[in-house]
């Protein structure tokens, strides 16, 4: 059986992509899932001209991501990044979710615009923390409702107090002991039903803590940042996520080391991701709970966030997915309510019409679309 302790060794762990020589002020500012600056170099997330490497933005492939050539582009990257509290991004989510052809829904979600005063005292230099996340349950709805309703709270209870060395540091460590202890909650519970509960979620959280997005995930859901593009003059989706199925070669290889074995895609034939919350028949097979951290500096020429289960995916690539969001945005006949601001009746529209267009496609799963603006 595979140890809480052997999950957490290597390459498990802040599975960033490799480090660039400097970053490429062609794409509109900083680039995205820098690795954690060295402890000596305290929180320089919020005033950075770090050296970071770009995401993967393949229709629905992860890629290894290609170095990028040095360009001298640090002092604009600077420029665009330090800024103070009155240019931090205000954050506003909207959510539209369908059942599809299942029998429930086993989605969950979580929009907290701004959850600042639940987490004081927090470090001087923190002036704004969101959370956005979508849970998409399997074997029933009982874990992605209790994350949906105890991760946040579990993630407030850990974050810093006060001043610390390292921001970085501290928030993944949070929210790694977060997962973990809130994992460990809902399988207590549900072992000590009769019978024991079976059920299972993936996890795509998105924490900001001012302009910096912590990402962390479990599973095949996924989170898509909608980019401008200043040298092609068009939006980028850039995957701001790992996706964990047991065909993956480090996935299946834990699997396999735990004693278990993939069939068809699936561990034992059955489970069709490799990490989740819950599934604790399967703990034993060398699924884990660990998730996948990144972080991402949000620069002025990002528009917004997509967070979506795999429902969505299924039937649309992340770059359809943005595509028709910025249609719906730009769409002039959206029909607006009497006391609703028109911003947010085109983001709710947009929502509505991806979640409505992915069942129409043939979505056989439920569909949650979390769309989360950047206000700059």
């Amino acid at each position: 059986c595979f140890s809480g302790k052997e999950a957490q060794k290597g390459s498990l762990l802040f599975d960033d992509l490799p480090p660039v020589s400097s970053t490429d002020s062609g794409k509109g500012g900083p680039l995205l899932f820098d690795d954690l600056p060295p402890a000596s170099s305290g929180d320089s997330a919020f005033c950075t001209t770090e050296q970071v490497s770009v995401g993967s933005h393949g229709k629905g492939k992860k890629r290894k991501s290609s170095e990028e050539e040095k360009n001298g582009s640090e002092e604009l990257v600077e420029k665009k990044v330090c800024k103070g509290s009155a240019g931090i991004f205000a954050l506003k989510g909207y959510v539209a979710e369908r059942k599809g052809e299942r029998e429930e829904m086993q989605d969950a979600h979580v929009i907290l615009n701004d959850i600042t005063e639940e987490c004081r005292p927090l470090p001087s230099q923190v002036t704004r923390v969101s959370y956005f996340a979508v849970f998409d349950g399997h074997g029933g709805v009982r874990a992605s409702k209790f994350a949906a309703q105890n991760l946040h709270q579990n993630l407030i209870k850990k974050l810093p107090k006060g001043e610390v060395v390292s921001v970085e540091k501290t928030v993944r460590r949070c929210l790694l002991d977060t997962f973990k202890h809130t994992d460990e909650e809902f399988l207590k519970q549900a072992s000590s039903q009769k019978p024991a509960w079976k059920d299972g979620s993936t996890a795509t959280c998105v924490l900001a803590v001012d302009n910096i997005l912590y990402i962390a995930s479990l599973g095949d859901s996924r989170a898509i940042l909608c980019r401008y593009n200043e040298e092609s003059q068009k939006h980028s989706a850039l995957s701001l996520s790992k996706e964990h199925n047991p065909t993956q070669y480090e996935e299946r290889m834990r699997i396999q080391k735990a004693g278990g074995n993939v069939r068809d895609g699936r561990v034992l034939g059955v489970l069709e991701v490799s990490r989740s919350i819950g599934d604790g028949q399967y703990k034993r097979c060398g699924v884990i709970s660990v998730p996948d951290i990144k972080r991402c500096q949000l620069s002025y020429n990002d528009r917004f966030i997509l967070i979506a289960c795999d429902g969505l995916f299924k039937v649309f690539t992340p770059e359809e997915a943005v595509n028709f969001i910025l249609s719906c945005l730009e769409d002039k006949n959206i029909q607006m309510r009497e006391g609703k601001l028109e911003v947010d009746a085109r983001y709710e529209a947009a929502c509505n019409r991806l979640a409505n267009k992915a069942v129409q496609r043939g979505s056989a799963d439920n569909v949650t679309v979390m769309v989360v603006r950047i206000e700059h």
